[in-house]
């Protein structure tokens, strides 16, 4: 003899309608529904794909002009070499007056040079007079001074130059020590 379930002691369990031991199950969505469910996120990918790409482009922009200021502070820097020399070369022809036409075309040629690398954001550091900084200039020797006060540059001996607000070579100067003490 066989127990149905009605006839047995032993009870099944059944899941019931809204009972807490029921798994829980989402109702069927509409084609429509899952279409705009779609649609949002798609709309959702492509916003931040399109961010994703702007943000990319001027990432790209601005490593560009790094490169390219990079590129031109190399070149400026071996020119400066150059433009020390002309100065030396410049100081030693006004020695000699009978160079005179020369030494005026040579300063024609260093003023042109000099404008070119202005044009390109070179800046000169000739601090004469200017109190001392240690970001932009080195201290190669310190002399007492009457007329110019301590801590300030009495000449500058080798120029700095400064590329878009970057240092590129800091100027050589003389600081004063202030007025020379008299021993008594």
């Amino acid at each position: 003899m066989t127990n149905t379930p009605e006839e047995s002691n032993e009870t099944v369990d059944q899941p019931e309608n809204g009972s807490a031991d029921a798994p829980e199950t989402k109702p069927e969505l509409s084609e429509l529904e899952q279409a705009q469910a779609q649609a949002e996120e798609m709309k959702s990918r492509y916003l931040r794909s399109v961010a994703d790409l702007e943000n990319y482009r001027k990432r790209m922009a601005r490593e560009k002009s790094e490169i390219l200021r990079s590129a031109s502070a190399a070149v400026i820097e071996s020119l400066l070499p150059v433009l020390d020399n002309l100065k030396l070369g410049l100081q030693a022809a006004e020695q000699h007056p009978e160079a005179k036409d020369v030494t005026e075309g040579f300063k024609m040629v260093d003023e042109q040079l000099r404008r070119n690398l202005a044009e390109q954001g070179a800046e000169e550091l000739a601090p004469d007079g200017e109190p001392f900084d240690p970001n932009l200039h080195e201290c190669i020797a310190q002399q007492p001074s009457e007329t110019v006060p301590e801590d300030h540059v009495i000449s500058t001996t080798r120029s700095g130059y400064r590329l878009n607000e970057r240092l590129l070579r800091a100027a050589n100067v003389i600081v004063s020590s202030g007025p020379a003490e008299v021993e008594a």
